[in-house]
């Protein structure tokens, strides 16, 4: 292949990325916009089946996207719902296909390597959930045990990191989707399963006698979960942020979190009973997208 063949098709292929990461000039040709949810991350972003996703992340996008329709002037915006999971969920934002992943996604420095995040919407702390009758309170009494996470997490790994796992011997099981591995701690598959907070209580709110399960044992980590974005779009990052800001200065991002965190939400109509932490709180009163990484610091 020639020199000028090659420069044509690195012109293409640069037009071709300007293009993909012009997120604000694609709502504003389609008129449409996909917004990438899940269907089981707790409260944060789950379905009701029948194409209907909710949560506190999927209000805060649908938000957003509302402040997208009217800075783009557009006088209807179809938004398009696709389900991800923790496996496929950055490679369809790099490629297009999600503009917009409102799920339950850790900011951290590896990530940001692919992927872009907004402010900090929650500040989650991964924890242990297992079987009131279990007898288990703590990491140490995992050894020997099956524990579940879901696949393409990184909550095991915080786990055999954890400074009191040493010499602890358990087996890793996995789930394909938060609700499948709560339904191996469900059946008895998995002793224990390793994940945020938020989706721990989620599930266990939404089982079929919440009592039968509990949440314990030590913090494993603290980390920024945040909507995510493609990367190098910076008119599209900056809409998002100063939406997000936006509500976190009215105050309505409380009352979102209350919404789903605090009072009865569909389907049963059961509360989670999770107020917001002060790392939460800190983080609406001084919006940042600071990685886990500088959280780790402290």
């Amino acid at each position: 292949m020639n020199k000028k063949s090659l420069l044509v098709l690195a012109l293409f292929a640069a037009t071709g990325l300007a293009q993909a990461q012009d997120t604000l000039k694609k709502i504003k040709d389609s008129g449409s916009v996909t917004m990438g949810v899940r269907e089981s991350s707790g409260s944060l972003s789950y379905t009701l089946g029948d194409g209907k996703y909710v949560g506190y992340h999927v209000e805060i996008c649908q938000k957003v996207l509302a402040d997208v329709q009217k800075q783009l002037g557009l006088a209807k915006l179809d938004v398009k719902y696709q389900p991800v999971t923790s496996q496929n969920r950055i490679p369809l934002v790099q490629n297009g296909t999600v503009d917009i992943e409102c799920g339950s996604t850790t900011n951290n420095a590896s990530r940001q390597k692919d992927v872009a995040f907004a402010v900090t919407t929650f500040v989650e702390e991964v924890r242990i959930a297992v079987k009131t009758s279990s007898g288990i309170n703590s990491i140490a009494q995992l050894n020997g045990k099956n524990v579940a996470t879901t696949t393409g997490t990184t909550s095991v790994q915080l786990l055999r990191k954890h400074e009191r796992a040493t010499g602890v011997d358990f087996k890793e099981v996995f789930g394909k989707d938060h609700a499948d591995s709560f339904l191996l701690l469900e059946s008895g598959r998995a002793d224990a399963f390793v994940m945020d907070g938020a989706i721990l209580a989620g599930n266990i709110a939404k089982a079929k006698v919440p009592a039968d399960f509990k949440i314990v044992g030590e913090v494993l980590s603290v980390e920024p979960i945040a909507i995510m974005i493609r990367k190098d779009d910076p008119a599209f990052k900056k809409a998002v942020d100063d939406s997000i800001t936006a509500q976190m200065k009215s105050g309505d991002i409380a009352k979102t979190w209350s919404k789903w965190f605090e009072q009865p939400i569909p389907p049963t109509n059961t509360k989670v009973g999770m107020p917001a932490n002060d790392n939460t709180k800190n983080a609406w009163a001084h919006p940042n997208d600071k990685p886990a990484e500088d959280y780790a610091k402290k």
